[in-house]
Formats: C-alpha cells, structure tokens, sequence
C-alpha cells in the first residue's frame, strides 16, 4: 500500500531540536514545582500522583488532568502557563542551519508544513525563533487553538487535519512520544516516531534517529513516501 503525503506535522519539542539540550526537562521541573504548590503536597508526593493519573486516564498533558480533576480554573491556567514557559527558557538553544537547510529541501515537494505541540503559542515561537525556522512554520496549532486539548486526543487528530483540509493518512506526524505516534496512527494517520536516542527498537512502524532519514523512508510497497 501506498499514499500521498499531502502534509507535514512536526512535534516541536525534542523533535526538531535535540533533547540533549534540556528544555523538556526544565518545563518538567517547573511542572513539579507548580503542582506541588497548586495541590499543597510535597514535590514527591504531588509528582507521583499526578503519573499515576495521567497513567490510569490516558490524559495527554498535566494540563488537562488539574483542569478535569483539580479544578484549575482558566485565571490560573494561564499563571501555570507563564510558570513553565518562563521568557528565559530558551535561551540555551542555539540556532541549527543544518535544521534549516533540511526543512527547506523539504520544499522542493511542495508539501506544506506545520508544528503540532501540547505547548503553547509563546513556547513554540521561542523555540522555533532560537532555531532560526519559525518563518518556515506558517501554522502552529497550540494548546490554545486545539481548545486545551492535546495529544494523544482523537478528536484533536481530526480537528486538526480537518482544519488542514485533509485526512489522516496523507497528514504525516513526526514525534518522539510514542503514545502520541500510536494515538495518531489508531485513527489512520501515518506516524513517525523520532526515535533520536534508539530508546524504543521495538517500535511497529517508521522509526528514525535523524530527521534527514525522512527521505529514505518508504511505504511497504516500496514507494517513497517523498516522491
């Protein structure tokens, strides 16, 4: 079987920079420090409760589960926004032409391109500042504009896509969660996990270290999926 890759999703975080730098371990940090506050338990106690919930429900971000289950109400969502993604958090992250020079061969197949993040508008455009690419990313769907809901959501999945004007198998989401990669792929989209460390060799379906080996995947038929 084989398809025709209309668009590009890109996750943002450990996806199109590298995790060694440390930001998603910063954002986890602050997350830490502000439920612990929010719930008025110790940093340990507040962190295992919320993995366990997370776990138990399948919701998709920290987010979603203080608003479903502790009441986090929309004044202080945006204070726990502004505590995570404070304005210095990027400023370790250094620009990447090699990133650059690789999304703009995308070009050449003429497939439009977009970020889908479980973050929000302000962290995404830090981020893809400091990378140099954000003139390349015309469409950003945050949390804000996915209405707080985020990956692995099906109904997100669908909005998005619909809103893309497309559908799910010829929408390509590149991420490196793979709860994420197989949530999208459950409702026929077609996933890549970016497995940038080999942690999950396991994985069923396109796997890559490197972004650049999007161009050497292919559909099981043979096809390349950038033709």
């Amino acid at each position: 079987m084989s398809s025709t890759i209309e668009y590009i999703l890109f996750d943002l975080d450990s996806t199109l920079y590298s995790s060694r730098w440390g930001l998603e371990e910063g954002v986890s940090s602050r997350v830490n420090d502000y439920i612990a506050e929010y719930l008025k338990l110790p940093r340990e106690e507040a962190w295992a409760l919320r993995v366990e919930r997370i776990k138990q429900c399948g919701y998709g971000t920290t987010l979603e589960w203080l608003r479903a289950e502790q009441g986090l109400n929309d004044q202080e969502m945006e204070a726990y926004f502004a505590c995570i993604h404070p304005e210095n958090e990027a400023d370790n992250l250094p620009p990447d032409p090699a990133l650059r020079s690789f999304l703009l061969s995308l070009s050449s197949y003429n497939i439009p391109m977009a970020i889908l993040t479980n973050s929000v508008m302000e962290h995404a455009n830090r981020v893809l500042n400091k990378l140099q690419v954000a003139d390349l990313f015309p469409v950003i769907f945050d949390l804000r504009k996915n209405g707080f809901i985020g990956k692995p959501n099906p109904e997100m999945f669908r909005q998005v896509t619909n809103k893309l004007g497309v559908t799910a198998p010829s929408c390509l989401l590149i991420d490196d969660m793979t709860f994420y990669v197989e949530g999208y792929k459950a409702i026929g989209g077609t996933g890549v996990l970016f497995d940038e460390n080999n942690k999950h060799p396991e994985f069923s379906g396109f796997r890559i270290q490197k972004l650049q080996e999007l161009l050497s995947l292919r559909w099981p038929d043979g096809t390349p999926l950038f033709s």
